[in-house]
């Protein structure tokens, strides 16, 4: 099980991996979201803002309305953010939930074939 700081670090890494990818900037720069990650084992609830694309921030705690939430084990969110696992595998086996639009669920498998294209 993975704490609240390691999903923060995570978190973190993942915002420096996108922010700093001029390609996936470029491609996600109309999409401006809030999305709330749920670790559903430890019941963590982290925020993130996107606004054209770029990652403002990453917050402990549910802020705002989302209009996407992800949801799996702490463990599988810190994979996910560090890249080591394919997120796409475990959503499609139904270990990672993602509540959103069909545009944003495509959106959100496009940034981690980006990040990650080889995992």
């Amino acid at each position: 099980m993975a704490t609240s700081e390691e999903i923060m670090e995570a978190l973190d890494d993942f915002q420096k991996q996108c922010n700093e990818n001029k390609r996936l900037r470029r491609m996600q720069r109309d999409w401006t979201k809030v999305l709330h990650f749920k670790a559903s084992d430890t019941g963590d609830v982290f925020t993130q803002t996107v606004d054209a694309g770029e990652i403002l921030s990453n917050r402990p705690g549910a802020e705002g309305v989302p209009d996407v939430v992800i949801e799996t084990g702490s463990e599988t969110l810190c994979d996910m953010f560090w890249g080591d696992i394919n997120p796409t595998q475990k959503y499609l086996r139904g270990e990672i939930k993602v509540k959103g639009t069909q545009e944003d669920v495509m959106r959100i498998d496009a940034i981690t074939a980006i990040i990650w294209p080889e995992v």
